[in-house]
């Protein structure tokens, strides 16, 4: 025995060791904690990240995810807010004689793999499904699921999305949250800290109730495309679900498309916008490999990440609707507003928005978020050309 290692064991003992190695927030209990109390720790604010599908569906593979976590600290998306390197369906491989999941010949070595993610300062995330399939017909976790909990704990799994795909074959409609509730006590049950992200559709209307069992966001939809008229069919019927968003419990409207090549940069700008607002996940689902100076400008925009990374967690909604031009608002922090003047018609238009949709007297002062810059004081109100398929977005205060 070396002598650091003779003075630490001597100071702490063999449990203190051990408690030295965990996480400091684990020190308080996770399993005594409340469901709701434990989601708040693990996800305060909006999760933000990167995931593999959108680009790169069935061609993912271990290099390509070690290289994503290299670019995403190279390109500063890491230094501006994300963690999480998401791997999505087809990892999965077949089972051990023991029921033990494995990964297959795409991801060779999944803890080593974690490895290289927690050395860039980055968390893993994995993908599962309650039925006995994926989505993508892969080995589903029906019948193994506290197994699949600890494997991914053993392996250093930070997150799963967890997808409900072929779990219909085995279990009826009204079995579906007491599904999703199994895998959430059996992350809680490993004692590592494991964000878990509810993926049935928004089908049972899981923000009434995953936030009891500890899910820390659940999907409020169908897919997503890289095209304007799917991204802005779900990003702008979010409004009537702003009560249920909160720390530690996130609605989730899906991954962003930005830098796939579908939309303009003015409209990724208007969906990245968009999920600041409804305080979604970003979870980016391009190759952060090869992005144009467009679109890392967009993903790291910082002023824009602190509207959706505010510390209240409130969630926008929507406050005036004229024609094509919608007005929008989210509460901050610090007696702050954040509003995002949006134009989903054909040509540019003149939006205003007033301070008495926000219930507030002015003078208020002005920030343009993607302009970087003040507009000064405004006694009542803040009007401006919205190119068409845009938004301006501006943060306003006494």
């Amino acid at each position: 025995m070396t002598g650091p290692l003779r003075r630490v064991l001597s100071a702490f003992g063999l449990l203190g060791l051990i408690a030295v190695a965990l996480p400091a927030w684990a020190h308080s209990g996770p399993k005594h904690l409340s469901p709701e109390a434990y989601a708040r720790k693990l996800a305060p604010t909006p999760p933000m990240g990167w995931n593999s599908w959108n680009h790169f569906a069935h061609r993912i593979n271990a290099r390509i995810v070690r290289e994503e976590a290299d670019a995403m600290v190279a390109s500063g998306m890491k230094a501006a807010g994300y963690e999480y390197i998401n791997i999505d369906d087809t990892w999965e491989g077949p089972r051990k004689p023991d029921g033990e999941i494995t990964s297959n010949a795409k991801f060779p070595n999944m803890k080593a793999l974690a490895d290289y993610v927690h050395s860039e300062g980055l968390k893993l995330g994995i993908y599962s499904s309650p039925g006995p399939k994926t989505c993508a017909g892969y080995t589903g976790s029906y019948g193994h699921v506290r197994q699949d909990a600890e494997t991914y704990a053993k392996w250093g799994i930070d997150y799963l999305k967890y997808d409900w795909c072929s779990a219909g074959e085995k279990y009826k409609p009204q079995q579906l949250q007491w599904v999703y509730t199994q895998m959430a006590k059996a992350l809680r049950a490993t004692g590592r800290p494991i964000v878990f992200s509810l993926c049935e559709y928004g089908w049972q209307d899981p923000w009434k109730w995953a936030p009891a069992i500890g899910g820390n966001l659940w999907r409020t939809t169908g897919d997503i495309n890289d095209s304007w008229a799917r991204m802005s069919a779900i990003g702008f019927h979010q409004s009537h679900l702003a009560r249920y968003a909160g720390p530690g419990h996130w609605n989730d409207p899906d991954m962003l498309e930005v830098g796939n090549g579908g939309m303009t940069n003015t409209e990724y700008r208007t969906h990245f916008s968009l999920w600041a607002m409804l305080a979604a996940p970003l979870i980016a689902g391009n190759d952060l490999r090869h992005m144009s100076a467009a679109t890392r400008e967009i993903l790291t925009n910082r002023e824009v990440i602190a509207v959706d990374q505010d510390p209240a967690g409130h969630q926008g909604y929507r406050v005036a609707r004229y024609g094509h031009t919608e007005v929008w608002a989210k509460p901050l922090s610090h007696r702050q507003w954040a509003m995002a003047l949006f134009n989903r018609g054909g040509k540019p238009t003149r939006v205003t928005a007033t301070w008495g949709e926000i219930g507030q007297q002015g003078p208020l002062h002005v920030r343009d978020l993607w302009a970087h810059a003040d507009r000064g004081l405004h006694q009542h109100q803040y009007s401006a050309v919205v190119p068409s398929h845009g938004v301006v977005m501006i943060r306003v205060w006494k």
